[in-house]
């Protein structure tokens, strides 16, 4: 048995082509799915490189470099004057931007505005009224829609509804500043 050699008449098994593609895809399909697996928690441990950074405000800034306005509205006080290029010097303002009242209303509306009137209401404010009341609340409306209030509600007119009450059969919301809506 030395010497006896023993030919293999079988064909080489050579590798399919198309199975090493499949290997590759295999191999990056793996390394994806891993990286999908940790990216997470890589994200949670390192959140102060993922998160949304402040906007730090400044002071001062930077204004961009671009040319003027071709126009320009001047004010008239600062075109200089003909005779030597500077403006004219004067003890006031010769633009009218204002009136002044006379002293006699200027007194009266300051003796009025050290006692202020507490039940004004607000300017452009539209009175509102009861629709209907049910389980503890009422049902309002003014000019700008209709409203569902309870006992603590603010009230279009800036007061608080301070109870709901049934008088003479029939029902009033008082507000805090004493006013009574009927329906």
């Amino acid at each position: 048995m030395d010497g006896i050699e023993i030919e293999d008449d079988s064909p080489q098994r050579k590798p399919a082509r198309g199975r090493s593609g499949d290997r590759v895809l295999s191999i990056v399909g793996f390394v994806l799915a891993t990286a999908a697996a940790f990216f997470p928690w890589y994200v949670f441990f390192n959140q102060e490189s993922f998160g949304i950074a402040p906007m730090g405000y400044r002071d001062t800034r930077d204004l961009p470099e671009t040319a003027g306005r071709s126009v320009v509205v001047v004010s008239p006080l600062a075109i200089p004057d003909e005779k030597d290029g500077s403006p004219e010097r004067t003890p006031f303002d010769p633009i009218t931007t204002a009136t002044v009242p006379n002293l006699e209303d200027s007194a009266r509306r300051a003796t009025d505005a050290g006692n202020p009137d507490p039940d004004q209401t607000f300017p452009g404010r539209a009175k509102y009224r009861l629709l209907h009341v049910a389980n503890g609340r009422a049902l309002i409306e003014d000019r700008s829609g209709m409203y569902i209030v309870r006992i603590g509600s603010i009230l279009p007119d800036n007061s608080r509804l301070a109870t709901l009450e049934q008088r003479d059969g029939k029902w009033v919301i008082v507000t805090s500043n004493g006013e009574v809506i009927q329906r």
